[in-house]
């Protein structure tokens, strides 16, 4: 891969005019604090119009009924009203030393309609530190630019392009199709696109060729804290001949509120470095026969970052693959780096007494190469540094090459229950190669960037279907993509690729009377050499399945209710393993996209079943009084693939709906008692 990131290190910022000093862009400068007394001074800024922030704030706490305090007229006096402080409080104000402080006005109240804010003590109705917001002040807010302007004979077209914050852009309705071509979305400075310009990540967070659009809104953001300020326009670039297809222009002084994320302190002292995705970057050195390897990414503290050589010489490909997961153990706060074979693209389960998937080294006979050198977690970055060899002594281990390039593969995603890496939410679509130094003394060379700390908003989940109809009798399961964040992942933090569908929906709740029998018909595969498409179906009280991946004390522990017996070495064996009938994406969709469909009816109108020509398993199940009132049903060899089923003496349309709060049953208890009370006296 091009070192597309290499070009930001010589990337020239412009000049910030909407603020009055040099540093990040914090929003509209409306003035210094005049300090009166009590060792009040900072800046103040306006974030947006219903949003201050003081900077370099200071106050030594002394007041005796001291508040932040503003008015829209006249000068700082009793005619004004409390600005909640930084935890949205209206206490008494306490002692501020040179710190950041973010205010939010009360409802109705806006920035623009202000005249002055002060530091000011109602006891003796002095102002410590005030600030007089200029006439007719426009505060920063997301601002339209013009439509992208095509330039080549790829049509391109677009609603007017809205920066929402210095750092955060909305192409609205897009519409190109670059044709399989290179064309990454480009930014730099000067009066026209050019070679000079740097690539931005995707909506997505990668740095691969774009798709074609159809109409969709798409969200960009500037990486490595630059801002609107930083660029003189975005453009659509053809990489390969050197030329923009489309191009909007971006003007000096974008009034803007500055950007929601932060950047984040850490920067790599390893002298290699490469961007992989927005939130991930490996860097690494070589020492003799050694290599030390840093995975730094934005993740959550119970996911992994995967990253190897690939399992083919000829392109990035997991299957085959050499991989260490690297992970933050969170209770014993520590870092891991554990080695994995990829002999299938599944969990490690036994196929015919044989281990297969994603498997340690250790499990399959060989050894961990990888010794951890250091590990932190701050602020949501997880940073894992560890040494190996570059000529491994283990058969199962890859050696990494110095004298040529080596395609790698890299996956981040959630640890499931257990601590093993389930199915990954980000991975690569391009085959990636490094270009290792022969030895320490080769030029030092990075091309990643500074991480942004920002909160990411969560796709609204797919409504949960409920199969609670007293007629139903008889269920039929298949196999099928989980549906990604809005999908299983959002019940199952560490869902998995694939999920079961009950009746044409995704792992839905069942609702199943004691004393009625039920036929539930299993196509989850029958071929038992298969690690990825064989799931007799199993129903428990253990909440996630994947009996075969247990222990024999685990399995043991565990309640089967129905789809599994144990044979003469103590082991469960499946029961209902019916031929395999499978939804499949089409060919040419992305799964990394499944949280663009809105609902999973669309979802699953782009799903093309392929079913075999065997037949069903047919597993009778019949709840009595001794099954809970709550069990799942799930894949016998995958963990987490199905869903609920709730048991019950007589069908209730709602059984799914969570509880009312305690505190909202406790209040409503409040409010009736009296009622009651009063009609039981009157009744008497």
């Amino acid at each position: 891969m091009y070192s597309i990131w290499f070009i930001f290190l010589t990337f020239i910022a412009k000049d910030c005019s909407s603020q009055d000093d040099e540093g990040p862009y914090r929003g509209k400068h409306i003035g210094k604090l005049n300090s009166y007394h009590h060792q009040v001074s900072g800046d103040v800024y306006a974030v947006d119009d219903w949003t201050l922030l003081l900077v370099d704030f200071n106050y030594d706490g002394t007041g005796d009924d001291t508040f932040f305090w503003a008015g829209d007229s006249g000068r700082p006096g009793p005619l004004g009203f409390i600005v909640p402080d930084q935890h949205g409080k209206t206490n008494i104000l306490e002692r501020y030393n040179n710190e950041e402080v973010r205010l939010r006005l009360p409802d109705g109240k806006r920035v623009s309609r202000l005249s002055w804010f002060a530091i000011y003590d109602l006891a003796s109705q002095n102002a410590f530190g005030d600030v007089y917001v200029p006439e007719e002040f426009e505060s920063p807010a997301p601002r339209a630019l013009t439509p992208l302007t095509q330039l080549g004979t790829i049509e391109v077209n677009s609603g007017p392009v809205r920066f929402l914050d210095a750092s955060t852009v909305l192409i609205p309705e897009l519409r190109f199709d670059p044709g399989g071509e290179d064309v990454y979305w480009w930014t730099g400075v000067g009066p026209q696109p050019s070679a000079r310009g740097v690539p931005l990540p995707d909506d997505l967070g990668y740095l691969e060729p774009l798709r074609a659009h159809v109409g969709e809104d798409v969200m960009l953001r500037l990486p490595g804290g630059r801002s609107a300020a930083d660029i003189d326009w975005l453009a659509l670039w053809h990489r390969a001949n050197g030329t923009a297809l489309a191009t909007v222009l971006v003007p000096d002084s974008l009034n803007v509120p500055p950007a929601a994320a932060t950047l984040h302190p850490f920067v790599t002292q390893l002298p290699r470095c490469e961007q992989l995705h927005r939130d991930l970057q490996v860097s690494w050195e070589i020492f003799g026969n050694q290599i030390s390897i840093q995975l730094a990414g934005m993740i959550g503290e119970k996911e992994y970052m995967a990253f190897g050589i690939s399992g083919s010489t000829t392109r990035s490909q997991m299957l085959g693959a050499d991989v260490i997961v690297s992970s933050w153990d969170g209770a014993l706060q520590r870092g891991l780096a554990r080695d994995y074979n990829v002999s299938a693209v599944a969990p490690c389960v036994q196929v015919l007494g044989a281990w297969r998937g994603v498997c340690l080294d250790a499990v399959l006979g060989g050894t961990d190469s990888a010794q951890v050198l250091f590990a932190e977690r701050t602020d949501g970055l997880t940073v894992i540094t560890y040494r190996r060899q570059l000529k491994a002594d283990d058969a199962l281990d890859q050696e990494w090459p110095t004298d040529r390039a080596v395609f790698v593969v890299w996956a981040v995603g959630p640890l499931d229950h257990l601590g093993e890496p389930a199915y990954h939410r980000l991975r690569p679509a391009i085959d990636h190669q490094l270009v290792l130094p022969h030895d320490s003394k080769s030029r030092s060379q990075s091309e990643c960037q500074r991480f942004s700390i920002a909160r990411p908003t969560p796709s609204r989940p797919w409504d949960r279907a409920e199969l609670f109809d007293p007629a139903l009798r008889v269920f039929a399961f298949s196999v099928g993509p989980a549906g990604g964040e809005r999908g299983l992942a959002a019940r199952i933090p560490a869902a998995p690729q694939r999920a079961l569908y009950v009746n044409g929906q995704l792992a839905p709740d069942l609702q199943l009377r004691r004393g009625l029998t039920y036929t539930f018909r299993v196509r989850g595969g029958d071929e038992p050499h298969s690690a990825t498409l064989y799931h007799p179906l199993v129903v428990t009280s253990e909440s996630h399945g994947g009996l075969e991946r247990l222990g024999d004390a685990t399995q043991n522990k565990v309640r089967v209710l129905a789809g599994a017996r144990r044979t003469r070495r103590g082991r469960l064996s499946p029961l209902a393993a019916g031929a395999l009938c499978l939804a499949e994406r089409d060919p040419a969709a992305d799964s990394r996209r499944d949280a663009s469909f809105e609902t999973f009816r669309a979802f699953n109108r782009s799903l093309r079943w392929r079913c075999g020509e065997g037949r069903a398993a047919e597993l009778q199940v019949t709840p009595n009084s001794t099954w809970p009132d709550m069990v799942y049903y799930h894949s016998f060899t995958h963990f987490d693939m199905g869903g609920r089923i709730f048991v019950v003496d007589r069908h209730r349309r709602n059984i799914a709906r969570s509880p009312a709060p305690p505190l909202l049953v406790s209040l409503t208890l409040m409010l009736v008692a009296p009622i009651l009370i009063a009609l039981a006296t009157h009744m008497v």
